[in-house]
């Protein structure tokens, strides 16, 4: 006994049809997802935004943690460390290496603490209390290309490990503690 078939046709037909109910779905799904809608466009360009400057206060303490932790992070473990491993001595086994990487966190801690006191802004605690240190972060611009090339000194060192020191400080007195986070290296050459 033999089963008969559907025909061929009536296959590829069922399937164009369920093709077709899914795009539909999906793009009226995404057109809903999108917010049809133009009530809310003239509101900060149509982003979303903390509704409270309670809310944005947190947001910036958060922010100004992450950043600041990440420089901190970076500092220790590809310039501190290694230098005072002896890793940035002549005839230092991976010399080369260390250098670049701790070339790579100077300029990575630099950005982090830039973004870290932009983040600040937004909590005026916060943001007046590292007011003075701006001079010190704007002091490390230089040190990351000098740390590359293998011409930094315990005193360019030491220049890192008072700013981010003074950095944590700032914010531990201002209810944002920042604890060290270690970048990846593909976030320091990114």
């Amino acid at each position: 006994m033999t089963v008969p078939q559907p025909p061929v046709r009536d296959r590829a037909a069922l399937r164009r049809g369920v093709v077709a109910l899914l795009l539909a779905c999906a793009l009226t799904l995404g057109a809903v997802a999108c917010g049809g809608s133009k009530k809310n466009e003239g509101e900060a360009g149509g982003s979303p935004s903390p509704t409270s400057s309670l809310e944005k206060q947190k947001f910036a303490k958060t922010r100004f943690v992450t950043n600041a932790g990440l420089a901190a992070g970076a500092t220790y473990q590809w310039i501190i460390k290694p230098y005072k491993a002896g890793g940035f001595n002549k005839g230092a086994k991976h010399r080369k290496t260390a250098l670049v990487k701790a070339g790579l966190a100077g300029v990575f801690t630099y950005n982090r603490l830039k973004a870290a006191v932009r983040n600040a802004e937004g909590d005026p605690t916060l943001s007046k209390a590292l007011a003075p240190l701006n001079s010190g972060i704007e002091s490390l611009k230089n040190l990351g290309t000098k740390l590359r090339k293998g011409e930094a000194g315990t005193a360019d060192v030491d220049q890192f490990q008072n700013v981010i020191n003074n950095v944590k400080d700032v914010g531990k007195k201002n209810g944002a503690e920042v604890k060290d986070q270690v970048p990846t290296t593909s976030q320091l050459g990114g």
